[in-house]
């Protein structure tokens, strides 16, 4: 007779994670959908209730952008909520998109930090006006030019913060505030405090100063008399 074949129960499919940040598999985002090449997220922003945002919302909608998130708020502000919502809504392999650069931040400094931390997490950046993309290998070197700029600009400040420093000792200048008192005044509060009927506020009072900017010149002070209520 012949032999029955035995079947094999087929094995079950195991579903990877696969690699973070990947393009070609669709993840599904806390949004509901899916986004299989990533998803294009706009930020908006003007400074004044008077302003407009028409013009970048449009040009947002036209460059494909699936969710765009807009504020009325002074970029000089450094905790923005609408733009503190995108970075937390994207995800890796998504991309930031703005219409230009100082939309996002107001200073080299503050955009260096901001897309490095979008780098971390594999978000990409676009700004339309300025036509920079670092999804790219080009937009990626002209950024990386951007913050080799911006370090040199930072050298040249301490470069000169320095020697301003070292010109102004060489002609007697120390720099920072000027003293509050003088050596003349600290000779005479001294000489007031050894008399027990004058207080340290009326001291204080007299020189111009408070009594803790007295106490900080002379510490001895604060057991010389107890300072007048």
């Amino acid at each position: 007779m012949p032999k029955k074949m035995s079947q094999r129960a087929p094995a079950p499919v195991r579903k990877g994670r696969g690699r973070p940040g990947a393009r070609k598999n669709p993840s599904p985002r806390t949004d509901g959908e899916v986004h299989p090449n990533g998803m294009l997220i706009g930020y908006a922003r003007v400074s004044t209730i008077d302003q407009n945002l028409a013009l970048q919302r449009d040009a947002l909608t036209d460059a494909g952008c699936g969710k765009i998130f807009t504020e009325q708020l002074s970029g000089a502000v450094t905790d923005r909520p609408a733009l503190r919502e995108a970075l937390e809504f994207a995800r890796s392999g998504d991309t930031l998109i703005v219409w230009k650069l100082d939309r996002l931040a107001r200073s080299m400094k503050q955009l260096i930090e901001t897309i490095e931390k979008l780098r971390v997490r594999n978000i990409g950046f676009r700004s339309l006006t300025e036509a920079l993309d670092t999804t790219t290998a080009q937009g990626r070197l002209v950024f990386h030019m951007f913050g080799a700029l911006a370090e040199f600009e930072r050298s040249l400040i301490r470069e000169r913060t320095r020697a301003g420093l070292a010109a102004a000792r060489r002609i007697g200048r120390t720099g920072g505030r000027p003293p509050k008192l003088t050596d003349d005044d600290i000779e005479a509060a001294k000489a007031l405090l050894a008399n027990p009927d004058i207080g340290v506020t009326q001291i204080a009072h007299r020189l111009g100063v408070s009594p803790a900017t007295l106490y900080r010149y002379i510490p001895a002070a604060r057991t010389a008399n107890t300072p007048d209520v």
